[in-house]
């Protein structure tokens, strides 16, 4: 069952907007070097940093629906980290409180808990600009041109600068892979839907292992695919 580009979690965009015409190789420092800042900000500026994200995927023609199924990841992560939040101040207060400010203390998140998921919500909007506004071809020749500038800054031996050893491709093929992880997922939930199927431990069981099998067999595809071509002789 094909999905469109709105319902899988990093899905490339056609549309095109200003982003997609930034070169790849300064996506990618911008997006390395925000992520990093964002890990020394406090609650107050990463929410502001949320809603300055989201404003600009409007800006660069991203749906609503687009960006909050790219916060899904983030969203079950965040749904974690409440609970946790909740035990936790459950845990260590049920003996010293009364049972009124013991609630009301349990539904006020943690603020070190709070922190890291707006971490993590702001990171995943930086990520999901990324991705559907570069191509995974975009992504590979921005790595393998930026792996040869660094090589020729380094004294080594150009008959071992081969694609087999290209350090660039490998990771290419890794950061690629995490979409297509997604859009795996969203097929396998579709049509666990279309099954009739139920939520619960039943769905996780059998979808989580049609994923690592589905995903496995795409990659040795993909692997062959490479092969084929000649990228690693």
């Amino acid at each position: 069952m094909a999905i469109n580009s709105a319902q899988s979690v990093f899905r490339y965009k056609t549309v095109k907007c200003p982003l997609h015409k930034l070169p790849t190789i300064l996506k990618l420092f911008l997006f390395l070097t925000l992520c990093i800042f964002c890990l020394s900000l406090t609650p107050i500026y990463l929410a502001a940093g949320i809603i300055t994200v989201f404003s600009f995927a409007f800006f660069c023609r991203f749906t609503l629906r687009e960006q909050l199924t790219d916060l899904k990841p983030a969203m079950y992560y965040a749904i974690l980290m409440y609970s946790i939040s909740i035990f936790s101040s459950l845990f260590e207060s049920w003996k010293q409180l009364p049972f009124q400010e013991l609630a009301a203390i349990a539904l006020i998140p943690n603020i070190d808990y709070l922190r890291i998921t707006l971490r993590l919500i702001l990171i995943v909007q930086l990520s999901a600009l990324v991705f559907r506004t570069t191509s995974s071809l975009e992504i590979r020749q921005a790595l393998r041109t930026l792996e040869k500038r660094l090589l020729l800054l380094i004294p080594f031996d150009e008959k071992k600068l081969t694609p087999k050893n290209s350090l660039a491709d490998n990771i290419s093929l890794f950061i690629c892979f995490i979409p297509e992880i997604f859009t795996n997922w969203s097929n396998i939930n579709l049509a666990w839907k279309a099954r009739n199927g139920k939520q619960g431990i039943r769905k996780i069981k059998t979808t989580v292992f049609i994923l690592i099998s589905v995903s496995m067999e795409k990659a040795s595809l993909k692997s062959k695919a490479i092969d084929a071509r000649s990228y690693r002789k």
